[in-house]
């Protein structure tokens, strides 16, 4: 990403202040074209999960069918498809791994969004890190998840349902940190190409000081895009870019339809 210096003591106070591990995807930088040779670094299986490499959706594009781990890395964004962003793949050495747990179990969709995946029905998960060249400071993870169709409708479900249980806020922890999450509000955002979209806003509070967070998570049939705001710099509340998730939904659209 441009302006790197300085951003790693900052990011990593973000990671620790939302406990988040999905937003701290800060490898290497993609060159133009996308990432370079070797496995890809930013992918992940769940346990239990069966190592594919054959074609995931459906006939004529079928939505319903879960995308295998390599479709979904054609499916991810890279620096080329957007304008005026830098896409990393690989996880920050400053970030944990896993999902934070909840204080309280309606809330732990809300807790399982910060996590590596969107919760653990996640059958493969690609995530990249996006920087913004325009509006330096603005960070965004975006995540591709496949699942059963009947797992990705279960979650959004889940996530609809945490919502109006959790406007209170929550208390969450990650390998023995604890956040707070305060001011959970729906912040809906219309993604086009999407079956279902849940969006929300929250302040993540800690030993680090408070920082907002915007989350939106979109369902196309069995895939599952996830993408989270934040501000390195500490300014404005964030916003994920309407633009940014649309791009994301049509790429999996393209891979979808073969």
């Amino acid at each position: 990403m441009r302006a790197k210096t300085g951003r790693i003591p900052v990011l990593g106070a973000v990671c620790a202040l939302l406990l988040t591990t999905a937003a701290c995807t800060g490898g290497d930088d993609e060159g133009p074209g996308g990432s370079s040779g070797g496995p890809p670094s930013g992918t992940s299986t769940s346990p239990g999960a069966a190592t594919d490499t054959g074609k995931g959706g459906g006939p004529g594009g079928d939505a319903s069918v879960p995308l295998t781990a390599p479709e979904l890395e054609r499916a991810a964004l890279t620096t080329d498809d957007l304008t005026g962003f830098q896409v990393s793949t690989g996880k920050s050495a400053l970030a944990a791994s896993g999902q934070p747990t909840a204080d309280r179990s309606p809330c732990q969709p809300l807790a399982d969004a910060m996590g590596d995946e969107p919760d653990g029905r996640a059958r493969h998960t690609v995530n990249r890190g996006l920087g913004s060249i325009d509006d330096l400071g603005l960070a965004i993870s975006a995540s591709l998840s496949s699942y059963s169709e009947t797992d990705a409708m279960k979650l959004m479900d889940g996530l609809e349902a945490a919502l109006a249980a959790c406007g209170g806020g929550f208390e969450a922890t990650l390998d023995g940190r604890g956040a707070s999450y305060r001011e959970v509000k729906a912040a809906p955002l219309t993604v086009r190409g999407g079956d279902e979209t849940v969006g929300w806003t929250t302040v993540a509070t800690g030993e680090h000081g408070a920082s907002p967070v915007h989350l939106v998570v979109v369902r196309k049939g069995a895939t599952v895009a996830r993408f989270m705001a934040f501000d390195l710099a500490g300014r404005e509340p964030p916003r994920v870019p309407g633009a940014v998730a649309d791009k994301q939904l049509a790429k999996v659209a393209r891979v979808l339809a073969g």
